[in-house]
């Protein structure tokens, strides 16, 4: 490997390795403040990890926080800050869960109605905030924030009995869907299934990378999301990449929920996971919008989750994770702000470096030639 291919492995692997050392190191403050030992819930979360059970639970949570924070990611390679995910994939899921209760076809055709279903709502909705952007120059921030909270009260109209909702109990449902729309898993018998959408995931980190790295909308996509005046002029349409961004963003993020809803619960209720879309956000962040960083990231969050609940039975509190999660958010911009400038530094010294040599190398050269021509003309006067 070059020097310079090193370099950058370095200083791509640092910001995330210094966040996390960061976000250990206070959290163990937090816990000695609080006359708590500050390595045992380290321990404790460390060996749940250990157990089959909890590791497909953690595999089928980082699925749903793999995609959402691919779909952050998107956004982020473009410069625009999807914030709405979690409305989206929220109402992406209720449609689709509307829909698989509504709609009986073959299994062949069930499910990738389904997919399809949850990509456009996804789309639709991130949609509009493109389209505010691109129009009347709304920011994207504002008007996803917005949407959510629209999202949100959508949602509570169409569970409604009267509408497509199912009163079981004290709780609204859409009703079971078909059978026909279940994705089977992979049955570890007594340690769980692994739902059968977590290839899905897989699948969209490998078409994220190809997309992005080896075909020319990728190409315009990270050209208008560094400089928007370069990208228009090389022939690129800004608006129309800003616009596209946030449909692709927002279709990915309608799966977000789909590995579960089609995997275990078949339907949407108040049960049904919230917050993927926000834990999305500081899950990109931390992978540094790489698949592959992504896929670690996820991995984290959903250990985090999965093995925190047996804190609660050793005399510690399982929001220690979240403490972590988010001191990790905070380590991440300091921590990556810190390695750039420290690159950045590296750069110019080289640079300078490599001038000043070229200098001496020059004046020697020069050196040379005027002693030369000198010889020459002594020669010249003796004849």
């Amino acid at each position: 490997m070059k020097k310079f291919d090193k370099e950058r492995v370095l200083l791509a692997v640092a910001g995330p390795v210094i966040a996390l050392a960061v976000a250990f190191a206070l959290t163990s403050v937090v816990l000695i403040a609080s006359g708590k030992n500050p390595v045992e819930p380290y321990t404790l979360m460390f060996e749940q990890a250990s157990f089959s059970d909890i590791q497909v639970l953690i595999i089928n949570q980082a699925s749903m926080y793999y995609i959402a924070a691919l779909a952050v990611a998107i956004g982020f390679r473009m410069n625009l800050f999807n914030i709405g995910v979690d409305g989206q994939y929220q109402l992406a899921a209720m449609i689709a869960a509307v829909v698989g209760a509504h709609v009986n076809l073959p299994a062949f055709l069930q499910i990738p109605l389904l997919l399809l279903t949850a990509v456009f709502t996804g789309a639709f909705w991130s949609g509009i905030a493109g389209v505010l952007k691109v129009t009347r120059g709304v920011s994207e921030v504002v008007a996803t924030i917005m949407l959510n909270a629209i999202a949100t009260s959508v949602i509570a109209y169409l569970w409604l009995p009267s509408v497509f909702g199912v009163k079981v109990g004290n709780n609204n449902t859409t009703g079971e869907m078909h059978e026909s729309g279940w994705v089977p898993g992979i049955d570890l018998g007594a340690a769980g299934e692994i739902y059968g959408l977590v290839f899905l995931a897989v699948l969209l980190g490998v078409v994220y990378w190809v997309v992005l790295n080896r075909t020319r909308f990728g190409f315009d996509l990270r050209a208008s999301g560094a400089s928007e005046s370069a990208a228009a002029a090389s022939g690129v349409d800004p608006k129309r990449m800003v616009l596209t961004a946030m449909l692709i963003s927002g279709g990915i993020a309608g799966l977000a929920g789909l590995p579960i809803l089609l995997g275990d619960t078949h339907t949407y209720s108040l049960n049904f996971p919230t917050g993927i879309g926000f834990l999305g956000i500081g899950i990109a962040l931390l992978g540094r919008n790489n698949p592959t960083g992504i896929a670690f990231a996820a991995l984290l969050w959903a250990w985090l989750d999965k093995a925190s609940p047996e804190l609660d039975f050793h005399d510690y509190d399982k929001e220690i994770a979240v403490i972590m999660q988010g001191l990790i958010v905070l380590a991440v911009v300091v921590s990556y702000e810190a390695v750039r400038e420290w690159g950045l530094r590296r750069q110019q010294r080289r640079v300078g470096a490599e001038l000043a040599a070229g200098h001496v190398l020059g004046a020697t050269a020069s050196a040379t030639g005027i002693a030369a021509d000198n010889n020459a003309q002594k020669e010249v006067a003796g004849r």
